[in-house]
Order: C-alpha cells, then structure tokens, then sequence
C-alpha cells in the first residue's frame, strides 16, 4: 500500500500573549490546557497529550503543521518522494521528536517558504481522560484535529503537486471563490483536512483552522459568548456547501482565524465524485473582520 498522509496531527502557532490563548482556548473553544509555562502552552481536544501547541514569540500566527503519516515505514517513503521532488527535507532529531511528543519527524517548507510542513507518527497518548472546561465534545481522534486553510499568492498547481501526488491526499471538490477556485483536499474520512486557494487580497499564509464538536446547542451557546464577550467576528453563524458544515469563525490571539462549528460530512472514497459549487455557503458566514 502506497504511503500516504493520515490526518492533521498537531497544529505550533505563535503568540505574544498566552493569557489569552488560556482563555480564548479553554473558555471559548472547550480546549483543556494540558501544560503551561512562561514560553509554552499546550492544549487538549481528545485523547492525545495536545493538539496545539502555542508558543510566546513576536511575530503571531500557524508556524507549522504536523501531518500523522501512521509509522516509520511511510514515513521514510514520503521523505524520499518530497526529496526526489526537490524539497529540502530536514530530518527531526530525538531533542525534535521529544518536543513534539512524536516517536519521529521531519520537516519541510511548502511550495511559497511561509508554513513548516511536519511529518510525523506516534504522537503521545496521554493517560489522563481529556475533560473540557465548557463539557466541549470534539470530533477528532483517528480523523485529526480538524482542518486548516491557505491563501495563496502564486500558483495553485505547485500544492496540487505536493499534496495530491506526493503526500496522497484525494480531491474532495472545489469551489468558487474570490481571486481562484479553492481547492479541498481529504486523507481521511472527514471532508477535507486541507484547503488552499489563489488569494492575493488576503495575508499571505495559514488563514483559519477548524475545530469540531458533536453539539449543536453548545455552539450556539458560545455563538452567544461570542458576540456577549466581544470577541473578534470574521464570519458570522452559517453553513457551508461542500462540507455542509454549521459554523461561525472568529479571529484567535495570534490573528488567523478559528472556525468552531458541528455536522460536517464524512467521504467514503469508493462512492464520492468530486464537484464544484459556486459558493461556499448556503447561508449565512458574513463577513465581518476577514
């Protein structure tokens, strides 16, 4: 069987104040913050040691996404194919391995040099049951964190190339959108665990990520926390096309987006077509903030 990525592993980003992320991640979201120090803060969704990984640093956003390939064996598969292809692929030591808590890594820089790419297997697992502070159910384990979304300033079909063709992931569709089509991309059953998308009007680089949970009152309940607390909207309640999912996004800490939502769809490979919509939503996601 060919290798190939399985899930979104773990997400490291970057802030100048993890106060906030304590709060913005725990009270909002339902993360349980699983360590913190001065420079560190590691967050909970189920049942792995964490899923993101914020560290204390100057310049805020998605430093690097880990990619979970399941074992050693498809993980020096896909080390040679990202070097047959020209990438620099830098191998991971025990100190990196340790840090991210993983049996082993390595790690490469995507096609436009803005986003550390990680690959990955054995992410920890952690003994203590994952309890969340606001009784937050998220849908991840074997189908990952969640999702996360690029804007693009030069060509698409470069990410075509990498994630398609040398990672495996499958096309799940493609919508229309401003500045290009978006593309959306699956390795697992959930819709899609990357997208990306030509969009020269937006900062170039990791514009959202995804968390879901199981229960649609919980989110309208923190739909409510969310205007009654004045955090930043991006987009307001609204249900997506392609991957029917209900959601609101809103701006983090660190300045890219969050999208908190419940009810995406999963894709069984042997019976899904790929399409194309000309929106993104059925209703609803305003702009407000983006």
């Amino acid at each position: 069987m060919q290798a190939k990525v399985r899930a979104l592993g773990y997400a490291v980003v970057q802030a100048v104040d993890l106060d906030e992320w304590v709060k913005f991640g725990s009270e909002l979201l339902g993360l349980q913050v699983a360590h913190r120090d001065d420079d560190r803060l590691l967050l909970r969704m189920d049942e792995y040691t964490y899923r993101l990984d914020v560290r204390r640093a100057e310049e805020p956003g998605v430093r690097a996404l880990g990619w979970d390939v399941g074992g050693p064996e498809a993980l020096e598969e896909l080390t040679k194919r990202l070097a047959d292809a020209g990438y620099r692929v830098e191998h991971g030591d025990a100190d990196a391995a340790d840090e991210r808590q993983v049996m082993d890594l390595v790690r490469f820089r995507d096609p436009e040099d803005v986003v550390d790419h990680e690959l990955f297997w054995g992410l920890r697992n952690a003994t203590a049951k994952f309890v969340s502070p606001i009784g937050a159910r998220f849908v991840a384990g074997e189908l990952g964190l969640g999702h996360a979304f690029q804007a693009l300033h030069g060509d698409v079909r470069a990410y075509d190339h990498l994630f398609r063709e040398i990672l495996g992931f499958r096309l799940s569709d493609h919508i229309d959108m401003p500045g290009g089509v978006g593309t959306f991309l699956h390795c697992n059953p959930r819709h899609h665990s990357f997208a990306y998308a030509h969009a020269p009007h937006r900062r170039r680089g990791i514009g959202h990520l995804m968390f879901e949970i199981d229960d649609l009152d919980l989110l309208g309940r923190q739909w409510d926390k969310v205007q009654d607390d004045g955090i930043p909207i991006l987009s307001t309640f609204g249900k997506h096309t392609n991957d029917e999912m209900i959601s609101f996004y809103v701006r983090s800490p660190s300045g890219f987006g969050i999208e908190y939502g419940v009810g995406g769809i999963l894709i069984d490979d042997e019976t899904w077509i790929p399409t194309r919509y000309d929106s993104a939503h059925y209703w609803g996601h305003r702009r407000i903030d983006y």
